[in-house]
């Protein structure tokens, strides 16, 4: 799975149905500022972290499984001249032993699968942050109640998992149609311009489960809360 996305995600910035905009918005409902330590679970390209380094001078930690994301993501990092607030670290986050109240905000977002759904990341987050501490999480929801998109709960039902792990949701930032074609476009353009048997037909199998179900069925968003 980490190969295929490493291919069709070649051209992302961000590597989830969002924006630069929105997720400055989560950065404004996690209160973020200079002085937050920030974990940030498969971090990817780096995307978010330099989105909110740039925007409210955190120090933000990145933990990403796949070495060519990771690499992209310093090369990134450097890029922008954000050396001295990002560092990225390949490991593998679901066995991963982080320390108590070691950050004052994690992040998990469009990965809570490392741990299994919403609820069992916002578990292992607000561990990792403890009481007062922040959290967000970017997932997606069932826009109805279907048995095809079963993993995925409706929107309220995300929530109350989110919260049955002690954290209070303080603010929704939702993907638009927009974001998640965005999105998926440009996994479609990375795979046709790989091109090869292999990948044409994984990429025409996923494109077309997107436009026949998925894009009417599911929504997507980041979720912020604080740890009761």
């Amino acid at each position: 799975m980490s190969e295929w996305h490493e291919l069709v995600e070649r051209d992302h910035d961000l590597q989830n149905p969002t924006s630069a905009e929105k997720i400055r918005l989560a950065g404004d409902y996690l209160r973020l500022g200079p002085g937050d330590r920030v974990l940030d679970v498969a971090c990817g390209k780096g995307g978010p972290a330099l989105v909110l380094a740039a925007a409210f001078g955190c120090r933000i930690h990145g933990v990403e499984i796949s070495a060519v994301f990771a690499e992209g993501a310093r090369r990134r990092i450097a890029d922008a001249g954000l050396g001295h607030l990002i560092d990225v670290e390949v490991a593998d986050a679901s066995t991963a032993a982080f320390q108590p109240r070691s950050y004052d905000v994690a992040l998990c977002i469009g990965a809570a699968f490392v741990w299994g759904n919403i609820g069992d990341a916002a578990t292992v987050l607000a561990s990792v942050v403890g009481s007062g501490g922040r959290v967000a999480i970017g997932e997606p929801f069932a826009r109805e109640n279907d048995t095809e998109e079963e993993e995925f709960l409706d929107l309220r039902g995300t929530v109350s998992r989110f919260e049955a792990a002690g954290v209070e949701l303080t603010g929704l930032v939702a993907a638009s149609q927009d974001d998640w074609d965005r999105y998926e476009s440009l996994h479609w353009r990375a795979a046709v311009e790989e091109g090869g048997a292999d990948v044409t037909r994984t990429h025409r199998a996923r494109r077309d489960a997107y436009l026949t179900r998925r894009r009417s069925a599911l929504g997507w968003a980041i979720f912020t809360g604080v740890v009761g």
